[in-house]
């Protein structure tokens, strides 16, 4: 196991690297591409959530699908026969004539196989979280910008109408500036298990699974059933917990609209913390300061059973974010329109005409940046400081009391112990 990268190596060229959304800058993409001319896509990740961003991209020319699960595999394989297979996908990326890869594996192979594929040049669509720790956020939006490729976090409703809106209606000072804001997202539970002891019974690992594969950059243990599928979220091992999952999409208007950014203090309680699964509930408080005109701001996330107060529940839809500002309130449900609160208040209001570009649709909005050098609304350099962001969540909790983060040095200012949660070690062969 080598250390976690070095920060010094990066964190000055890499500071300043965020931008608003959707003015990424342009390049000039590796080769012309005619009229009629497709992509060669590589597809890392095909079950699951990985099937639906397959079919999103299946009229480039799918060209090599990967999977650890061999049924997943095959039944992608059917519908594609042309595609090479791979279980490894290390060996997908070294592929000839590629164009572009699809990630869309658990947490912790997102920074492993997006790297590899970034430094060969490909343009990469990548799930949320984008990465498993503060530090891999950081390396992939460094990395992207120098190679000049088009890049995607796959947070989708990032190009919902209603969500546009939202932006739109936060930018223009609809309800005037906001100081304040909650989200709110009722996972895990019922969606995936968290706070539980870790497995100690050996299982058979099933045949169809790759199980080393699987694991990959994590340390080895013992299959259980525990971890896969989906399962894998909860453990700190593999995945982000509810607030990688989940606030990923529900904060990212405000961190868009609100140019959310810069030192900034985070406190989250919770269950005592385990040192393998994540809490069954959380409350994270993030303090941002002034960035230029816009005041200070404090953001208040609830996971799981967490609740907030009762005149913030009242107003606070589930799986959504509530926004107070100085002359009203916008409540949002995901994937959904903002409503304007008082209701009556802002029945005549004069709302702002869209500015904002429409867009084709999360994953034909990449495709055709990687065609054209044009952008994309959630491009590395954007969701890699948001991502930063989002994961302090965890790393407060995990800490145990209030941190102070300074991006300029990628750095827990004020508990040193704090910043052995930024980074992680890697197996051997899976470095970064």
């Amino acid at each position: 196991m080598r250390p976690s990268i070095n920060r010094r190596r990066f964190v000055k060229t890499a500071t300043g690297l965020a931008v608003a959304a959707g003015t990424a800058p342009l390049f000039v993409p590796s080769r012309a591409f005619g009229a009629n001319e497709r992509l060669n896509v590589g597809a890392i990740g095909v079950g699951g959530r990985g099937a639906s961003d397959l079919q999103a991209v299946t009229g480039e020319n799918v060209v090599a699908l990967c999977d650890v699960d061999e049924n997943r595999l095959n039944a992608a394989a059917a519908k594609l026969p042309a595609a090479k297979k791979y279980f490894d996908y290390r060996k997908l990326i070294e592929q000839k004539h590629l164009d572009a890869v699809v990630v869309a594996t658990p947490d912790h192979h997102h920074a492993p196989a997006t790297i590899r594929a970034l430094r060969q040049g490909l343009h990469v669509y990548c799930e949320k979280p984008l990465t498993h720790t503060v530090e891999e956020a950081r390396l992939l939006a460094k990395v992207a910008a120098e190679q000049k490729v088009a890049t995607q976090m796959g947070t989708q409703n990032h190009e919902h109408p209603g969500y546009l809106q939202l932006v739109e209606w936060l930018k223009s000072g609809v309800i005037g500036p906001v100081r304040e804001f909650h989200v709110i997202t009722d996972r895990p539970g019922r969606w995936w298990p968290q706070g539980i002891e870790k497995p100690t019974a050996k299982q058979a690992v099933p045949s169809h699974l790759k199980w080393d594969l699987w694991q990959g950059p994590a340390p080895a243990r013992d299959y259980n059933a525990a971890y896969v599928p989906f399962k894998w979220r909860g453990w700190w091992d593999y995945g982000c917990g509810a607030i990688g999952d989940m606030a990923i999409h529900l904060m990212d208007p405000a961190f868009w609209a609100l140019d959310l950014g810069g030192k900034v203090r985070v406190t989250s309680q919770g269950p005592e913390p385990h040192a393998d699964s994540a809490p069954t509930w959380m409350i994270t408080h993030f303090e941002f300061g002034q960035r230029g005109e816009l005041p200070p701001v404090d953001a208040y996330w609830y996971e799981g059973t967490a609740k907030p107060k009762a005149e913030i529940a009242a107003e606070l839809p589930m799986n959504g974010s509530l926004f107070i500002g100085d002359k009203g309130r916008i409540a949002v449900e995901h994937g959904k329109f903002p409503k304007l609160l008082p209701a009556d208040t802002f029945a005549d209001a004069k709302l702002p005409e869209p500015f904002l570009p429409k867009s084709p649709g999360h994953h034909a909005q990449w495709i055709e940046a990687c065609k054209t050098g044009g952008r994309t609304g959630s491009p590395f350099s954007y969701a890699g400081p948001f991502t930063e962001i989002v994961l302090l969540g965890n790393v407060a909790y995990r800490t145990g009391e209030p941190i102070e983060y300074d991006p300029a040095q990628m750095k827990v200012t004020n508990v040193e112990s704090a910043n052995e949660y930024l980074a992680k070690t890697y197996r051997p062969g899976w470095e970064v």
